[in-house]
């Protein structure tokens, strides 16, 4: 009897401990992209993370190049904001993990006056080189931080096309030197146009995309109208999944809440009005009905989130936050079911 009691007992200890491991592997990254500030973080910033449901935040380190064809890289220096700077993404990293929210480290270029990054291209080999030379040491960098604060995962690059394109053996080897010195999870950041010509998926864990996916021309698009939207676009990052066999991150996802935010969703300019935060809510639920239901797809992080929670956002605002707005309260219900 003693037996078939404690044989009772672990079967009882081991059903529960695999559905716990089952229910860890499949829970998806619901993510956001917590923008750096010029001050360290305490709780207080990170409560509205965790009220919001989400389980990671990315974390942004900068680096600044002159212009499209400067092959230098500047980092890690005393005139950047301390959150886009090693010793403040440390410091944030701790503040999120006392919370046990994991965290991304997801290093990203700025060009001076904001051009697209995934335009830059040297003019001549000798600068290919010192630009690869410069960016490995400002990967290398934020790789090995992202070992030492134990971080989930680590994106080697964002929306960098014509430095991929042009120069795919170094981004291998970058790859092979990465993992020398993190051994989380890896990911790159693609564009939404660029995904599909990326070499090196296979050497990664996960194949990332910055999911900005033109759905709709219409002012407010009804969530099933942004829905079919999304089904060509779907297919074809469900055959590339298929045919790399590794999971799907939206390293980034937004809308803005503004008129027609389903047409370019990549659009930043500032426009004045046009205020909707109803296709904001429209959109945001459509990615998460398309998505977060699929056994392929890992998740993904929220564009933008800032830190001082009670200034930004709000319901006259029509950038990409969802703080302060109706979106805010749709993710804290959608990132609690998964």
């Amino acid at each position: 009897m003693k037996l078939k009691i404690f044989s009772l007992v672990l079967f009882s200890v081991l059903f529960h401990s695999c559905n716990s491991q089952k229910k860890d592997i499949t829970k998806k990254i619901n993510g956001l992209s917590f923008v750096s500030s010029s001050q360290p973080i305490d709780k207080k910033h990170v409560s509205p993370v965790l009220k919001a449901s989400a389980n990671y935040v990315s974390l942004m380190p900068f680096g600044f190049i002159k212009d499209l064809s400067a092959p230098k890289v500047r980092f890690n220096e005393s005139r950047q904001w301390f959150g886009e700077t090693r010793e403040g993404i440390k410091q944030y990293a701790s503040e999120f993990q006392k919370e046990k929210i994991a965290i991304m480290v997801k290093p990203q270029i700025w060009v001076w006056r904001g051009e697209f990054t995934g335009y830059i291209e040297m003019k001549t080999e000798e600068d290919w080189k010192l630009l690869e030379d410069s960016y490995a040491k400002f990967i290398l960098e934020y790789a090995t931080l992202s070992e030492e604060i134990k971080a989930a995962a680590f994106c080697i690059g964002t929306e960098l096309e014509k430095f991929v394109m042009n120069r795919p053996k170094f981004w291998k080897q970058l790859i092979i030197d990465v993992k020398k010195v993190y051994k989380g999870k890896l990911t790159y950041a693609a564009n939404w146009d660029e995904f599909k010509r990326v070499p090196f998926w296979d050497e990664l864990d996960y194949i990332g995309i910055d999911a900005y996916f033109p759905l709709s021309d219409k002012e407010t698009p009804t969530v099933e109208e942004l829905q079919e939207g999304w089904k060509a676009h779907k297919s074809v990052i469900h055959e590339l999944q298929k045919s790399h066999n590794i999971p799907v991150m939206f390293t980034e996802f937004g809308y803005r809440s503004v008129d027609f935010t389903g047409k370019k969703p990549w659009e930043s300019n500032r426009v004045e009005g046009m205020i909707n935060l109803e296709a904001q809510v429209n959109a945001t639920q459509a990615i998460y009905n398309e998505f977060w239901n699929e056994d392929w797809f890992a998740g993904g992080f929220l564009w933008k989130w800032f830190h001082n929670h009670e200034e930004v956002g709000g319901e006259d605002n029509n950038r990409f936050t969802p703080q302060n707005k109706p979106a805010e309260k749709l993710i804290q219900k959608l990132y609690s079911e998964h």
